[in-house]
């Protein structure tokens, strides 16, 4: 395992059907005055809003709303949060949903105080939290999975105007401080929903494995979480409340993106750079976008990273590799993928989405190009991967 690194995280996890009972034991930590965010109102519906509000009641917080939250987060409502926010003079911020609640909360915590456009700030020049900048804290009560947001320091805002979808990994001072994760409170979403969140799953391992070429433990964590996903993922397909199958699912969630099989890697993030920007492009669904390029991405960077990609058919797969070429193995690996996604129902082409030829080249422009990866790629290769994807 090469390289140098130090690792920490600072969020307390909750898990289980009494997971919420953590709420209880963390609220009083924090002050009087709390922000609840939350997105469309589903949670309305199935009860998880009038649980989570009791306990608020029960610990004495004045509690100020902040609804309305979208899939893709605009800056537009970053700065009606940040309004929010000071207007409640929030002291927490409590934010349940999914990732992109999780995100847009992280979001507002850091841009209350922050004396200049966020925007500017977090998501063009990807600075720091300035030193003097009071972040307010947060912890989230998760009810879709896939994003890892419960347990890092990640926030994806979209700015429409401009055609980008940008994410900016903070510190471990803006990681949620506690997170409560119930496998039951995930039942209630939309097969859609709940099937992008499984590929968004299985895209932040990827991305992080395909990248480096030593013996590295992350590696082997890696391949355990994603045979694990694969499993439970065709179960929670035909049975939504299959609850071992719908907690594994969870947990691996939280595992795939909270920094810790990124240890000792460079890392490649390059499927989602291009799935972000087709997001800015069409607000379509995060994990579908990222399902619609995976297997055009990784065909065109095999030759590069050969061996990973054998590795992958054989110890992810299964696919043996007796009498066959390393090319053979790695495109059967490539294929046994493949077959999964289309058995669990994911969008396989980004025509799908939405996406017209006409529209490749503005995509291209919205792609950021990153460098951990097996090849770095060109405008022309992005294009490629985008025709290859239609």
């Amino acid at each position: 395992m090469l390289g140098d690194f130090s690792y920490s995280n600072p969020t307390k996890l909750y898990f289980g059907k009494n997971a919420l009972d953590g709420l209880k034991e963390e609220l009083p930590k924090y002050g009087k005055n709390v922000l609840l965010v939350y997105g469309g109102g589903s949670i309305k519906k199935n009860g998880i809003y009038d649980k989570v509000t009791a306990v608020l009641r029960e610990c004495g917080k004045t509690v100020y709303e902040d609804a309305g939250v979208m899939p893709n987060p605009t800056v537009e409502k970053l700065y009606e949060g940040v309004k929010r926010a000071r207007d409640a003079k929030a002291d927490f911020i409590l934010a349940v949903g999914g990732g992109s609640v999780c995100d847009y909360a992280k979001a507002v915590s850091i841009s209350v105080n922050c004396k200049e456009d966020p925007w500017d700030r977090y998501y063009i020049r990807f600075e720091d939290v300035a030193p003097d900048c009071k972040i307010i804290p947060v912890g989230c009560v998760l009810t879709m999975v896939g994003t890892g947001s419960e347990m890092n320091g990640g926030s994806v805002i979209t700015n429409h105007a401009q055609k980008l979808k940008i994410g900016h990994v903070f510190g471990d001072n803006v990681f949620p401080k506690f997170s409560v994760l119930n496998p039951e409170f995930t039942y209630s979403l939309p097969k859609y929903q709940m099937t992008a969140g499984f590929f968004d799953i299985m895209s932040h391992i990827l991305e992080q494995y395909f990248s480096g070429g030593d013996d590295n433990t992350s590696d082997y964590i890696a391949e355990g979480l994603m045979r694990s996903l694969v499993h439970s993922s065709e179960i929670a397909v035909k049975n939504p409340t299959d609850y071992e199958a719908r907690s594994n699912i969870m947990w691996t969630a939280t595992w795939a993106l909270n920094t810790l099989i990124a240890k000792g890697k460079t890392t490649d993030w390059e499927v989602h750079m291009i799935g972000q920007a087709i997001g800015a492009h069409t607000d379509a669904t995060h994990g579908m976008t990222l399902s619609a390029v995976s297997l055009p991405y990784y065909k065109f960077i095999m030759p590069y990273g050969l061996k990973k990609f054998v590795r992958f058919a054989v110890n992810v797969w299964g696919v043996s590799p007796v009498g066959k070429t390393d090319e053979t193995v790695a495109e059967e690996g490539l294929q046994a993928m493949e077959a999964w996604m289309r058995r669990i129902g994911l969008v396989m082409n980004i025509s799908d989405l939405g996406v017209k030829e006409d529209m490749l080249d503005g995509i291209v422009k919205s792609t950021l190009i990153m460098q951990g990866g097996y090849k770095v790629l060109t405008a022309d290769d992005v294009l490629t991967i985008l025709k290859n994807s239609l």
